[in-house]
């Protein structure tokens, strides 16, 4: 799947370069984190050495994941971000299509002299920013593409318990726990390789999901049940939460993470949304399932965008005029 001519290129530039950066998009993601991590250890193997720099912080119940305490986050440790990326020769880009989905780092990684390559799985890249593109939206996730990565570098015997830990995490959390179309059976393969390599699933699934905390567990079922709002005409449900909400139950980076697939599971909901206030503007996460898709009414009302049954956009304004937005929109994609 990976073209053999950039291969032989990246080749090269690794043994030519020393300083080596990975960069993921900002909210960090299991898919994000997963890939940056599965990709250091892997240079590590064949005797490089990376840095991953990402915007900002990621939840706790990520925390688990083998060299996440070695990551520099922009938030929290511009001084050494800066350093890294100007200092950087290649910058790898993972799971994400277009410089602005790194926050407040965007000028830095523009002015970053380094060769950039992208990684990544959403559709419309912006190809024109990086120096070597690998695009494949159909592929479920970035990690998947980090797999076939290492194998098209010819060493994929070298994806270890640790490597395989972080390829893991990533696909099971894009595709759902294994539940979404773009897992394939070639997906199952690599997920069985990785087994056999000595990656403990159950653990995974474990520290990724069966970790929250008293107060998460209160958010979530205020959430649900007084929060939850259906539109029976559509097959539309949605959730929204306010800052004074939010801090009321003292929520945290990842809190509210799975709160849309919950709506989206419900019997005859085919399109899902979850609004979070957040400091100046609202976050907004689309779900769906079936003949609808969310990532053209991302893109078009909420300058956002990715998967045709998962994307993300934001809305400037109150929580309410972003559902009344929201609302006005649903007929455009929503066949009733």
């Amino acid at each position: 799947m990976f073209d053999e001519k950039k291969i032989q290129e990246i080749k090269l530039w690794l043994d030519a370069s020393s300083n080596i950066v990975i960069v993921a998009h900002k909210s960090p993601d299991g898919d994000s984190l997963g890939s940056s991590l599965a990709l250091k250890h892997y240079l590590t193997e064949i005797g490089h050495s990376a840095q991953i720099c990402h915007p900002d912080r990621m939840p706790d119940f990520y925390n688990w994941l083998p060299g996440s305490d070695s990551i520099l986050t922009f938030d929290e440790d511009k001084i050494n971000v800066k350093k890294a990326l100007s200092e950087a020769e290649i910058i790898f880009c993972l799971d994400f299509n277009h410089v602005s989905r790194v926050g407040d780092m965007e000028n830095l990684l523009s002015e970053a002299q380094a060769k950039k390559v992208m990684i990544d799985h959403h559709q419309d890249p912006d190809t024109g920013f990086f120096d070597m593109t690998f695009s494949f939206p159909k592929i479920s996730s970035t990690c998947e593409l980090i797999f076939d990565f290492i194998e098209s570098l010819g060493d994929v015997e070298l994806i270890n318990e640790t490597i395989g830990t972080a390829i893991y995490c990533g696909i099971m959390t894009d595709t759902g726990s294994f539940r979404f179309p773009s897992t394939t059976a070639r997906t199952h393969r690599i997920i069985a390789k990785l087994i056999d390599n000595g990656v403990k699933n159950h653990s995974i699934h474990e520290n990724t999901f069966d970790t929250n905390s008293i107060n998460q567990i209160k958010l979530n079922g205020f959430a649900l049940s007084e929060k939850l709002t259906i539109l029976e005409q559509y097959g539309v449900a949605y959730i929204a939460l306010t800052q004074k909400e939010l801090n009321h139950y003292d929520a945290g980076k990842g809190d509210t993470e799975g709160l849309v697939n919950k709506a989206l599971s419900i019997t005859g909901v085919r399109m899902a949304v979850f609004f979070k206030e957040d400091e100046g503007y609202v976050k907004i996460s689309f779900r769906s399932k079936g003949n609808v898709y969310v990532n053209q009414l991302a893109k078009k009302h909420f300058g956002g965008g990715g998967h045709m049954y998962a994307s993300g956009g934001k809305f400037t304004g109150s929580v309410q005029a972003a559902i009344d937005k929201f609302v006005t929109c649903i007929p455009e994609y929503v066949n009733t």
